[in-house]
């Protein structure tokens, strides 16, 4: 049997310098779905930035916009194929959403950019 893995997000792993997001926007690869835009390099290991502009609501809004994001980053990071530095750009939309729409969002640009590994097929 498989040990559980481990869903835990450090800050050491949060990507905070201001060079480092614009860095990604310039030489990075984009996918943007729905509520949110994906931005990645690869890179050593797997690293995430959030990016919540005034456009997408209240300091409230944007706060529950940045948690939505990283939760679905932290349950989902081990379905990343490869060790990438993202960027996560919440688009005006995710105001209104659940944290169900902002998953299936993050799923699908996951795939689109072929980052996600395949899921297991059932017998």
């Amino acid at each position: 049997m498989n040990p559980p893995l481990r869903l835990q997000f450090s800050r050491r792993r949060r990507i905070s310098r201001s060079s480092d997001f614009g860095r990604l926007k310039d030489e990075g690869r984009r996918e943007i779905c729905g509520t949110l835009i994906l931005n990645w390099l690869p890179s050593k290991e797997l690293r995430l930035g959030v990016v919540t502009s005034r456009k997408v609501g209240s300091a409230v809004i944007r706060s529950r916009a940045r948690r939505f994001l990283r939760e679905v980053f932290r349950q989902h990071q081990h379905e990343v194929t490869e060790p990438v530095s993202m960027v996560l750009v919440a688009r005006k939309s995710i105001a209104e959403m659940t944290l169900e729409t902002v998953r299936r969002d993050y799923l699908r640009a996951l795939s689109r950019a072929k980052l996600r590994k395949p899921l297991p097929s059932v017998p």
